[in-house]
């Protein structure tokens, strides 16, 4: 195919895309809209992250005269998909910033506190600010925790410096962390790439800063004095077999040296020594710069109040719910959506998209007295950048199964500059549209 046919064929698929987008954001909804429902139920909803805010959107369209009540005590909303870019010198920090409050409908009750305690046989909310709010029904959204202090050796003050970079604590973290690897960038040496043995939220984000990182590199003609080493604690690079080996194949490519069932333990920064438990024992790797991801886990309250599992991921917390509905296995006027979830897959933001239909219609149906349909398959999608212009778009499901948004268009294995454009221009868009509850 000559030049002029590829640019021709890119062209084509980017507009198409770029009207398939443009469609979601002003559409509606995905779905048709219902007719109102009218009721006094009392909904709580705790958290105005992502999934808090698309859902407390959808239902005041779907709800007539809902007492509905949002609880969070940030006052920024952050684009957490755009924290990548950030990490990487691609997006100034206020790229990710908004505020919570332009994102609120009208007819919402906002509390700017955190929850302490949640009572589920009583049903009533407390926060830290000793006010207690009760409910019909409850919407689990906080999000999850940051568990910085798991890392012996770290907090989040030393980020930025001393070769130490964690991009996932928000717009200035993200900042610090670019600061610091543009110094690696610099000046070569060895960089050492890390993620949590924990679930977290996107699994590829660790793997993006590294693609990321050793582009940056090569574009600054250095990668040559440059060491990469890329340390799982899994026994593989991703979480769906089929994506895990094309990863695998890209950083042989790139000579990106990478180890399986290595959890960081503890780091010595002046020193620049990390420390990882292997089934040997600890090992000690040096580093130039090292990315930390630490461990995550719900908010403490969650485990505090009874609502997390009991029998599956008793050190992370994640709530005790119905994988296709999202539904509490034990309590059922309350619901779990986004990363707070104990469901196997679904910590991204493309997840929140097709979880909080689902707890929308449960949730309206069970005000009605009756069973709701929607289920949630386990949808996630990661647009894997592996170069700067350059990522894989990939979707899949429970089940690891690929499920393309754009089959014939987008080929999910491949990089390109189409899945590039998804994440640098048109992901933001759409992210937007499902905060207002219309996609």
């Amino acid at each position: 195919m000559r030049m002029t046919e590829k640019f021709k064929t890119s062209r084509r698929a980017f507009l198409a895309l770029a009207a398939a987008g443009g469609a979601a954001a002003t559409l509606p909804g995905a779905e048709a809209r219902a007719q109102q429902v009218p009721t006094n139920a009392r909904i709580v909803i705790i958290g105005a992250g992502a999934a808090g805010t698309a859902l407390v959107n959808r239902l005041v369209e779907r709800l007539d005269g809902a007492q509905i009540t949002l609880i969070d005590p940030r006052a920024r909303h952050l684009y957490q998909p755009g924290l990548t870019l950030v990490a990487a010198g691609l997006k100034p920090a206020d790229y990710v910033v908004s505020t919570t409050t332009e994102w609120m409908p009208d007819g919402v009750t906002l509390i700017e506190d955190a929850v302490s305690a949640v009572d589920p046989e009583v049903q009533r909310v407390e926060t830290e600010g000793g006010e207690t709010v009760d409910y019909d029904f409850l919407v689990l959204a906080p999000g999850l925790i940051l568990d910085h202090g798991a890392i012996e050796g770290f907090s989040r003050d030393m980020i930025g410096t001393n070769g130490i970079g964690a991009l996932y604590g928000g717009p200035e973290d993200a900042a610090a962390t670019w600061a610091a690897a543009a110094q690696f960038v610099e000046e070569g040496g060895k960089g050492l790439f890390t993620r949590p043995a924990t679930e977290m939220k996107c699994a590829g984000a660790p793997l993006k800063h590294t693609f990321l990182i050793d582009d940056r590199l090569r574009r600054a003609d250095n990668r040559g004095a440059a060491e990469i080493l890329y340390a799982a604690p899994q026994t593989n690079l991703f979480g769906v077999p089929i994506v895990a080996e094309r990863v695998r194949m890209l950083f042989g490519d790139r000579d990106i040296e990478y180890s399986y069932q290595r959890t960081l333990r503890a780091i010595d920064s002046e020193r620049k020594i990390a420390t990882f438990d292997t089934p040997d024992g600890t090992e000690e790797q040096d580093y130039d710069y090292i990315h930390i991801i630490p461990p995550q886990r719900a908010p403490q309250f969650i485990r505090d109040s009874g609502l997390s599992w009991a029998d599956r991921w008793t050190d992370q917390g994640w709530v005790d719910c119905d994988q296709y509905t999202m539904r509490h296995n034990r309590y059922d006027n309350i619901w779990a959506v986004g990363d707070v979830a104990g469901v196997p897959k679904g910590k991204t933001a493309a997840s929140v998209k097709f979880q909080v239909p689902v707890v929308e219609d449960h949730l309206v149906a069970a005000i009605q007295g009756q069973e709701g349909t929607a289920t949630y398959g386990g949808y996630t999608s990661c647009p894997m950048i592996t170069r700067i212009g350059r990522a894989m778009l990939i979707e899949f499901d429970y089940n690891n199964n690929l499920t393309p948004s754009f089959p014939g268009v987008i080929a999910p294995l491949e990089e390109l500059w189409i899945s590039w454009l998804m994440k640098e221009i048109a992901l933001k868009a759409t992210y937007n549209a499902m905060l207002r509850g219309q996609a």
